[in-house]
């Protein structure tokens, strides 16, 4: 059996859709039928299940349905059986069924929140492992898509319990997800996490605010799920986000939670504030199914049709295409409206030609005035020198002619002194005249250094002036550039 599903075209697939009578999931129950698709209903409303079951029929679909509680496994088996019995099976299971409670964690009771995990956590837990089951021994496997919530990556108040129950169903979906990886079965298993949908969702929940809830804006339509929802059918992906408001504060509270918990706390409870409604809280779904009719969407003052972060997620080529279509655009454009204009790249090509970087004639009389005072200053101290051994062999001829007319011992002494006072003298100056030339030679060694790297800089520069005069020059084809 192969490890990857091969997932079929939706014409040829048999849909199972939990809590497909409101909201979301009644939205992907009529798209599937205009697919093609054979649809397999499951909610607990049987008057509901009945009347969209009759509608789809009517448009010339393949449907059928069962009513079952998907916090009971056995219930929800024996609809799988029944599935089985009328379709052959399924390809596709849709964990959507839940419920909400808005109201603050502590004043919510233990039963309630109970009831709560029991359909949004264990009513997947339920779903997965029977579609999990069917669809290891199925040909080409199958998907099962859990519908998760992007409160799941970003929990606010007022919604916690619902926003822990969608993290539950996060966790156990990626851990599911690697375990039909390491058993190689063929399944595709993917998290759909919505932002705020135009659905039925806040007439359903249980409330306990004392006041009329909403969902913030941006709200989306439900079919824009639906269409995300369908799409994964029939292609594996792993995870995908509808809606770019509720990805862009789930990426805001990872990024910084530790600023953005105390804006949420602050703000979040205010924006699902519907202050234009009064407070007539509608008989909530939570242990007992409504019976309020098929309300797909309850129309916002304004609903977004379309998202863009689920269609880039869908297609990520043409997605990294048009990107990369539209940055070369925007760099073009901002090259060529600058004030250079179009001689911008002439201008960058004459900042690139070497020829341009060194003035040429000023270096040449550097050099030569640098020459000039090298030769200035060896011909003084040439001078000096010549001067200093003339005054020394007349004072040497002297003593030495003094010395020889000398008798007296005590002249010879006082011509012997003079002598050494003379030579000690004559070495200050020889000293003084050697630090003079040293210093001389050390500050022009610095400044010869430097004018032999700028020497060789400058003859690097010319040669690549040279070899850019050449037809085949790699230094042309780079100014070019």
């Amino acid at each position: 059996m192969p490890t990857k599903p091969i997932l079929k075209p939706l014409h040829q697939q048999s849909i199972v859709i939990t809590g497909a009578t409101s909201g979301i999931g009644l939205a992907t129950a009529r798209r599937a039928v205009k697919a093609g698709a054979c649809v397999f209903l499951i909610a607990r409303g049987q008057n509901d299940l009945k009347a969209l079951c009759e509608e789809l029929q009517g448009q010339g679909g393949r449907v059928a349905f069962a009513v079952a509680d998907v916090s009971d496994f056995d219930a929800l088996s024996e609809a799988a059986d029944k599935c089985r019995r009328l379709f052959g099976g399924f390809d596709t299971w849709v964990n959507n069924a839940g419920v909400s409670i808005y109201g603050s964690i502590r004043e919510t009771t233990l039963e309630d929140q109970r009831r709560l995990f029991e359909t949004n956590y264990w009513g997947v837990v339920n779903g997965s492992t029977i579609a999990a089951e069917h669809l290891r021994g199925r040909p080409g496997g199958g998907a099962i898509i859990n519908i998760g919530s992007t409160l799941a990556d970003a929990p606010v108040p007022i919604q916690g319990v619902y926003s822990a129950s969608k993290h539950a169903v996060k966790g156990f979906t990626n851990a599911l997800r690697m375990e039909l990886i390491r058993d190689r079965s063929p399944i595709a298993l993917t998290l759909v996490k919505p932002a705020a949908v135009d659905s039925p969702y806040n007439r359903h929940a249980r409330n306990l605010t004392g006041y009329a809830a909403k969902n913030p804006q941006p709200v989306y339509a439900t079919h824009v799920v639906a269409d995300a929802i369908l799409w994964c059918a029939a292609h594996p992906i792993r995870e995908i986000t509808v809606g770019g408001g509720g990805r862009l504060i789930a990426a805001f509270y990872s990024a910084l939670p530790g600023l953005a918990e105390p804006l949420l706390a602050r703000f979040a409870p205010s924006l699902m504030r519907d202050r234009g409604s009064a407070y007539d809280p509608y008989a909530d779904g939570l242990y007992e199914a409504g019976d309020d009719g098929l309300d797909e969407e309850v129309y916002y003052p304004m609903v977004r049709q379309f998202s863009v972060l689920a269609e880039a997620r869908k297609h990520p080529g043409i997605t990294a295409g048009t990107v990369a279509l539209v940055a070369t655009a925007a760099i073009a454009t901002l090259l060529l409206t600058q004030r250079s204009g179009p001689m911008r790249y002439e201008r960058i090509r004459d900042r690139l030609d070497p020829r341009g970087w060194i003035d040429a004639e000023a270096l040449r009389h550097r050099f030569e005035d640098i020459s000039r005072g090298l030769a200035d200053g060896v011909e003084d101290l040439g001078h000096r020198a010549e001067e200093f051994g003339g005054d020394t062999r007349d004072q040497a001829r002297k003593l030495f002619e003094r010395g020889q007319k000398a008798v007296a011992p005590s002249k010879r002494r006082k011509y012997a002194k003079a002598a050494r006072g003379y030579y000690d003298d004559a070495s200050d100056k020889a000293r003084h005249y050697a630090d003079v030339g040293g210093r001389y030679a050390k500050d022009h060694a610095r400044e010869g250094g430097a004018l032999l790297a700028v020497a060789t800089i400058a003859a690097a520069i010319g040669a690549a002036a040279l070899e850019s005069r050449r037809p085949d020059s790699r230094v042309r084809r780079i100014a070019k550039f």
